[in-house]
């Protein structure tokens, strides 16, 4: 797995896909329509592209998930703001494959922060087993550093 900066006409793609992803949190816990905001968005996410945040996960030639990433103006944090790979790609170990691509694109970074919701209990444990830690919890969202 890669990442690169997202290309401008897979947008409408990444926007499928992390439609698709999302939704799968009903099976974690999540309610149904408890989404990310803007997770469906096609104007959101080609702003995100145009100020240089969204990112694109490809196996290959195959777009598999992306990340919205967010690094300090001193480049010593990153901040993960969302990442997801497609539900047709789920429980390929992808998702580690992906945050492993991140802290690899950012080797001057001290440190990488990211939140989830609580009730998530994939991404939670998905997290603590990347080695991210606890920083606090609050307003129904975990907050995670490493």
């Amino acid at each position: 797995m890669y990442i690169v900066k997202a290309e401008a006409n897979q947008i409408e793609k990444i926007v499928d896909m992390s439609i698709r992803a999302f939704e799968t949190d009903v099976n974690v816990g999540g309610v149904k329509g408890d989404c990310p905001p803007e997770f469906d968005s096609v104007e959101w996410h080609k702003q995100m592209a145009r100020e240089g945040h969204l990112y694109q996960a490809m196996i290959g030639n195959d777009l598999v998930g992306a990340a919205i990433i967010f690094q300090d103006e001193t480049n010593n944090s990153v901040y993960i703001g969302r990442i997801f790979i497609d539900s047709f790609y789920h429980r390929k170990g992808y998702g580690i494959r992906l945050m492993e691509c991140i802290e690899k694109e950012f080797p001057c970074a001290a440190e990488f922060y990211l939140d989830t919701p609580c009730w998530n209990e994939r991404t939670n444990a998905f997290y603590k087993k990347l080695g991210y830690r606890i920083n606090k919890i609050e307003d129904g969202f975990v907050f995670y550093r490493k």
